[in-house]
């Protein structure tokens, strides 16, 4: 009998916000299920330990906005596209879904002003509260 291996099971990754998004949209139901759906612009409030990190950020640059998807349902493996039941059952992995293993939001945006550890970005689809994990220059 061959016995396999059990996979390893290496470390969790541990995130830490560098910030917090402050929107008009205040719950899931409130949001358009992308940015270019008629999102609103939104404040990211960095915080005072990350807030360095904004140097060479600038009004019209293009950011990728990295978020932790908070209230996502971290069960779920496979959705119906856009909420749609009329969609067959998709993997997650296929999807934009919220409701995934590791809840992780990617939002391209624009950024509109700077204020000192502010950004007042957008569109974006993500709520109030949601933490921001990191920011990456979009690649054009």
């Amino acid at each position: 009998m061959t016995v396999t291996p059990p996979e390893p099971r290496p470390e969790a990754p541990l995130l830490r916000p560098i910030g917090v998004i402050r929107s008009v949209l205040g719950a899931r139901g409130d949001a358009p299920k992308q940015g270019s759906e008629g999102a609103p612009d939104a404040w990211l409030e960095v915080y005072p330990w990350a807030a360095d990190g904004l140097d060479g950020i600038a009004a019209g640059d293009a950011l990728l906005v990295v978020t932790w998807l908070h209230l996502g349902d971290r069960s779920v493996l496979r959705v119906h596209p856009r909420g749609d039941a009329r969609i067959p059952l998709t993997g997650v992995f296929a999807t934009r879904s919220p409701d995934r293993p590791n809840p992780l939001g990617l939002h391209p945006v624009t950024v509109r002003s700077v204020e000192r550890h502010r950004l007042r970005i957008g569109p974006i689809e993500a709520i109030d509260g949601t933490p921001v994990v990191d920011l990456k220059p979009a690649l054009r």
